[in-house]
């Protein structure tokens, strides 16, 4: 029998351990960037040009602390994302460009999930099967090749458990912890009871114990992916959404994921801290609910990359983060347009750690 990556040695590090390289995806569709959310017949067309601007800036905040690996379609858009990179000030020299036919810009669901084995001083990768979150999108179904194509760009070893899952729907602690949600991974693998998802993570990510929670946001197409609702800030800090009015639909939701949050337990058997964020409160242009969260950031080497989408609770949030965060700095990227492609920050990054 084939040994499985723990055996080997392999797990998954936390976020905000080191990182050698930031994976991202040059947003390109003018679907999901002009007419996604919008009422019928009434596309954005300036929509896409700003979410290009946002990436922009997310790369020169972060390409100063680690390299970034980016993914553009052609030699076209080589050329063009260069020129705008550069005129921002971004070091050229700190990126590199992998050209490959890609549709979406979600690099966390699609995209590589590496983990290390230190006693071998080995980086290997997961490849989940990635089916567009239950086949809603037909034209982001070619996502799921994306890397099959671009393994010998990666050159690492390569373990492919043959599970639907994006690595959105999972958060880790470093330190043998993982949460989910119920709704995702049990809508995405029906035949799946929780006890054989925890064997793949045990065995394929090293962890000891999953925390389930109920569900992610309403009107979430990801079917509730765990970084709209819960993240880890420490080994054992979780900052959490919450929503103080009763009358949101993400009250009860949010209240049944503080209530288990508060009921689970570290890896050293201690309760965690626990530490809510407010919610954003916005609207599409379609009138659907924005599945939107602060928890929606990305740790960087010396910076977090901070979701607000010009909301009251905008710099309340990134205060709290910040208080999370003392040796790094926080920076607030509106998220106003990109979240009309359904994710944020977080969805649209992937680290490599340094191993």
């Amino acid at each position: 029998m084939t040994e499985t990556p723990k055996q080997l040695g392999f797990h998954l590090p936390a976020e905000w351990e080191e990182h050698s390289a930031v994976w991202l995806a040059w947003p390109h569709d003018i679907i999901s960037f002009g007419s996604l959310n919008e009422p019928e017949g009434k596309a954005d067309k300036g929509r896409l040009e700003r979410v290009e601007q946002k990436f922009v800036d997310v790369i020169k905040a972060i390409h100063e602390s680690e390299p970034v690996d980016l993914l553009v379609t052609d030699d076209l858009m080589h050329q063009r994302t260069s020129t705008l990179m550069q005129k921002a000030g971004v070091d050229l020299n700190k990126i590199t460009f992998h050209i490959t036919d890609y549709a979406d810009v979600w690099m966390r669901d699609y995209g590589p999930l590496f983990i290390n084995n230190p006693k071998t001083h080995e980086q290997a990768w997961i490849k989940w099967a990635y089916n567009a979150y239950g086949e809603k999108f037909k034209t982001l179904i070619k996502d799921n090749e994306v890397f099959f194509k671009l393994r010998g760009e990666i050159d690492k070893r390569m373990f492919e458990p043959g599970l639907i899952l994006e690595s959105g729907a999972i958060e880790g602690n470093g330190k043998g912890i993982i949460l989910t949600t119920e709704e995702c991974l049990l809508t995405r693998n029906p035949k799946l009871t929780k006890a054989a998802y925890e064997k793949y993570f045990a065995g394929f990510l090293g962890m000891s114990k999953t925390v389930w929670l109920k569900q992610g946001l309403t009107n979430d197409h990801t079917d509730g992916h765990i970084d709209e609702i819960a993240r880890f800030a420490s080994e054992n800090t979780i900052l959490f959404a919450y929503e103080d009015n009763k009358a949101d639909p993400n009250f009860k939701i949010l209240e049944d994921t503080y209530q288990t949050l508060k009921k689970a337990t570290d890896h050293n058997g201690k309760p965690f801290n626990l530490i809510n964020l407010p919610m954003p409160h916005k609207a599409y242009n379609d009138g659907g609910s924005i599945p939107a969260s602060y928890c929606n950031f990305y740790i960087g080497n010396t910076a977090v990359l901070a979701a607000v989408f010009n909301d009251p609770n905008d710099a309340r949030a990134l205060e709290i983060i910040q208080s999370c965060f003392p040796d790094r700095k926080v920076i607030g990227i509106d998220c106003s347009d990109i979240i009309y492609g359904g994710g944020a920050i977080h969805c649209m990054t992937q680290q490599q750690p340094t191993i």
